[in-house]
C-alpha cells in the first residue's frame, strides 16, 4: 500500500496500481521462486482459498487509495474505485496463469499489461 500511495498524483489510479503490483511481484528472490509459488498457489485449492481472503481484505484496505485518486467518494463512487481494483487483482490472476501454464517464459508484468489493455479496450 506504500508503493501505491507513494505514487505521484499525475501517475493515476492505473499506473499507482501497476506499480503497486509490480513492487509486490519484486519481493520474489528470483524468477523460479516466483514461478513455484504461483504454481502452489494456483494448483493448491487451501492456498488459493487463503489467497482469496487475503486479498479481499487487502482490497478493501486499498479502497480509501484508489476513491482519492478517482476523486470518488464513499457510495455510488465507490463502486468505480471497486471495481478498478478488482479488475487490477483479475488481470494479476490472468497474467500469473498463464505465466505458469507457459512455464515462466516472458515477464509477468508484460502480461500483467496486456491484460490490463484488453480489459481497458
Amino acid at each position: 500500500m506504500d508503493t501505491i500511495s507513494e505514487q505521484p498524483a499525475d501517475a493515476g489510479v492505473w499506473g499507482a496500481l501497476r506499480a503497486g503490483v509490480a513492487a509486490v511481484l519484486a519481493l520474489h528472490d528470483s524468477r523460479e521462486e516466483a514461478l513455484e509459488r504461483f504454481r502452489l498457489l494456483h494448483n493448491t485449492a487451501s492456498l488459493r482459498a487463503g489467497w482469496l481472503e487475503k486479498r479481499l481484505r487487502f482490497q478493501e484496505n486499498l479502497l480509501p487509495l484508489i476513491e482519492t485518486r478517482m476523486d470518488a467518494v464513499a457510495g455510488s463512487q465507490g463502486v468505480k474505485a471497486r471495481a478498478v481494483i478488482a479488475t487490477a487483482f483479475a488481470c494479476l490472476d490472468a497474467a500469473s496463469m498463464t505465466w505458469v501454464a507457459n512455464g515462466g517464459t516472458g515477464e509477468i508484468m508484460d502480461l500483467y499489461d496486456e491484460c490490463l489493455a484488453a480489459v481497458r479496450g
